[in-house]
């Protein structure tokens, strides 16, 4: 199924949970508390105004998901293929609706609100496929801006190569990196254990004093 007809030269958004969370103990990180919400609601309230679209991808039963009224794609690589397999479904939703799809971690709550803006006007000034977010040094692929005309590469590679490494695949593309500051706090934190939750919490309050 693709998205409903938008803007061919637009943005999808999809937000990543499809993961198994095995580091924060089981069941969907994105559902987790944090300052009295959801990191999903946070996360939400950052991607919504920053795409033409925005869609859920997780697997299982989407109804744990109903009350935040986005369409929920599970893979269409099945086996748990991790976030390429994700990236993958997508693209594949955004058909030839739209040029882009931009992907945020459901683990990540300070991503930057500027974020989708600056990866596609520094993809579309260095003529670049894909575009992903940097900070304190450190490449954060998952973090990124991909065209959406890769599909049929990347679906080859999930399903004939075998391949799960996403910096492999990118590499085979021409890739931009675009720098965020990491102080006050790093926007690409991402909360993959208990441990980090309680660190995430003294981030939030960090960063409402800054």
């Amino acid at each position: 199924m693709t998205a409903e007809p938008s803007s061919a030269n637009g943005v999808l958004g999809l937000l990543l949970a499809g993961g198994e969370a095995r580091r924060m103990g089981g069941g969907d990180k994105c559902l987790r508390p944090l300052g009295g919400r959801t990191l999903l609601e946070r996360l939400i309230a950052i991607a919504a105004h920053q795409v033409d679209r925005l869609v859920l991808n997780a697997n299982g039963d989407p109804a744990r998901f109903a009350a935040y009224g986005l369409p929920v794609l599970a893979d269409v690589v099945p086996g748990s293929a991790g976030p390429l397999a994700g990236v993958l479904t997508g693209m594949r939703h955004a058909g030839e609706s739209f040029a882009w799809l931009a992907t945020f971690p459901g683990d990540a709550p300070f991503l930057p609100a500027d974020l989708v803006a600056r990866l596609r006007q520094a993809a579309e000034a260095a003529g670049a496929d894909l575009a992903c977010a940097r900070s304190a040094g450190r490449s954060h692929p998952v973090v990124g801006l991909w065209r959406v005309a890769l599909a049929d590469d990347l679906e080859r590679a999930l399903t004939v190569e075998g391949e799960r490494k996403i910096d492999a695949w990118t590499a085979r593309h021409r890739l931009v990196e675009v720098d965020w500051p990491a102080e006050p706090v790093d926007p690409f934190f991402n909360a993959n254990r208990p441990d980090d939750l309680a660190e995430a919490e003294r981030l939030l309050a960090r960063q409402s004093e800054a």
